[in-house]
């Protein structure tokens, strides 16, 4: 992995895709055990998500369904505050077992937005799954169930995050080295 550069920021090297997809087995084994017997459905969160909810979903061995909501929380390097939906959800979830796959929790603003209408929906359970998790950056109550990596309140790309729609292809992580000019 080497320094890119994405619109006017640079990215260096962070965590290895090997490190990252060596953290998706151990969630998706804590999954498989969790929901063993069960068939929950799994929820990504788009557009980040996907790759991470890609790699878990080849992992589970459990009988399981995916779909997935759109909602938008960011804005350049920083989370907005305000979580906006942009797709629905329209799968009946009522006494299933639900599993949330974010890519990356820092402020919480959006999986508790996310959350709170999922209960409205009365499921049997909602957990959270994510791929990253900023627990200085992180403002909630809610517990965070299965996270594969924890960071430093950083800005990070690659595996499905970007910055302004770029760098989602990046194989393993990048952390922000430079704020350009």
């Amino acid at each position: 992995m080497s320094v890119v550069r994405l619109h006017e920021l640079e990215f260096e090297p962070y965590l290895s895709e090997g490190e990252v997809l060596a953290a998706v087995d151990r969630v998706a084994a804590e999954i498989n055990t969790h929901y063993a017997g069960e068939r929950p459905l799994f929820i990504g969160v788009l557009n980040g998500a996907f790759v991470f909810a890609a790699e878990l979903f080849k992992r589970l061995t459990i009988e399981c369904e995916i779909t997935f909501v759109k909602v938008a929380s960011y804005h350049g390097t920083s989370s907005s505050g305000t979580v906006t939906d942009l797709i629905g959800f329209n799968e009946r979830i009522e006494g299933r077992h639900v599993v949330v796959v974010e890519d990356i929790v820092d402020t919480g603003n959006t999986i508790v937005h996310i959350l709170e209408l999922l209960r409205d929906r009365h499921p049997a359970s909602v957990r959270v799954a994510t791929l990253l998790f900023k627990p200085d950056a992180y403002k909630h109550q809610v517990p965070i169930d299965h996270v594969a990596l924890s960071i430093p309140n950083v800005f990070v790309v690659g595996m499905g995050l970007d910055h302004d729609g770029l760098g989602r292809n990046l194989r393993g992580i990048h952390r922000i080295t430079s704020h350009g000019k």
